[in-house]
């Protein structure tokens, strides 16, 4: 994978939701980062998921990106409203997406980092992008492949999301994740 990983807000969530957020940070291995917009939604998410409440705290991924640039603010406008479908009157909406794809494409430091989501439209934009790009599922993979979880504790946890009504691309089996 890439040399920084990027989960969004969803992905985040998926984890808190089973209480695994140590597997995610387990997994990024000090790779992980966020934009500012995304660590917004991660705090307002903690009424759910407490979990989330200390994340920035904690550091591992690392002093939330903030774009203060008035030319990169009007791309990331640009394509929140234009590519995800953001309204004028809800400024926040979609900020997360439309902030990290941007950083990723056009900020030198960032080039070749890998977005994790699972909103389908938003992989399928960064894709088009040329952004690498991983799901929740792909995590869970790697965690078994790095020996952190065993497949068949991997399947487990992905059942566990959806049971709590995350929503993450789910694996047919437990071979799925080999």
């Amino acid at each position: 994978m890439s040399d920084f990983l990027f989960p969004d807000n969803t992905v985040l969530c998926n984890f808190a939701a089973v209480e695994r957020l140590g597997l995610l940070r387990e997994v990024l291995d000090g790779r992980g980062r966020w934009t500012e917009a995304v660590a917004r939604e991660a705090r307002k998410s903690a009424r759910w998921h407490s979990a989330l409440q200390d994340l920035s705290r904690q550091g591992w991924l690392g002093e939330a990106i903030r774009v203060t640039d008035q030319s990169d603010r009007a791309s990331i406008l640009r394509i929140r409203t234009a590519v995800f479908g953001g309204s004028a009157d809800r400024v926040l909406e979609h900020l997360g997406e439309a902030e990290t794809c941007h950083v990723i494409s056009n900020w030198a430091e960032f080039e070749g980092s890998c977005w994790i989501s699972d909103d389908r439209e938003s992989l399928y934009y960064a894709r088009e992008e040329g952004i690498a790009t991983a799901e929740t599922l792909d995590v869970v993979r790697l965690a078994v492949k790095a020996g952190l979880i065993t497949a068949q504790n991997g399947f487990d946890l992905m059942q566990q999301m959806r049971d709590e009504d995350r929503h993450p691309r789910m694996p047919r089996s437990v071979a799925d994740l080999d």
